[in-house]
């Protein structure tokens, strides 16, 4: 009898172990394929690190890893200087103005507007000098910027 009880008990966890994994599998996968909704005026934004005027607010991925999506700001007036990026960059500006510069000239990219730009493109950003920038931001890799030489 003990015997018994004891393998209905075995079978028992290991039935709710298998099922563990499997929810937990189910969940993972899940997760990649939620759908996504934050409010800007909601979302929770990080100073950078690394540079002082801008902060973001991570909505999907991880930029210091791979790929994502952020909400970003630029204070008003921020330079980011001449530099590039690793990866492919598109923004649409929500707020305020993304001042865009390169060798082809200069753009205001205002609300609504959208912009792409490639890895490796040279190029200048800032905030708009009264507004700054309120902008959605994916990148293609691991977010980075290097100044320009």
């Amino acid at each position: 009898m003990k015997k018994l009880v004891v393998s209905g008990l075995m079978a028992l966890i290991i039935v709710a172990a298998s099922v563990g994994v499997a929810q937990a599998q189910k969940e993972s996968s899940k997760s990649k394929k939620d759908v996504i909704y934050v409010a800007a005026e909601q979302a929770t934004f990080s100073p950078s690190p690394t540079a002082a005027g801008v902060s973001m607010a991570v909505l999907w991925g991880d930029p210091n890893k791979g790929p994502h999506g952020t909400f970003t700001k630029f204070a008003p007036g921020y330079d980011a200087g001449m530099h590039t990026h690793t990866s492919d960059v598109w923004l649409v500006v929500i707020k305020g103005a993304y001042l865009y510069k390169d060798d082809e000239g200069e753009k205001r990219v205002g609300p609504g507007d959208f912009l792409r730009v490639p890895g490796g493109h040279k190029h200048w950003s800032g905030g708009d000098k009264a507004e700054g920038a309120l902008f959605y931001q994916e990148g293609s890799g691991k977010f980075d910027l290097i100044p320009a030489k």
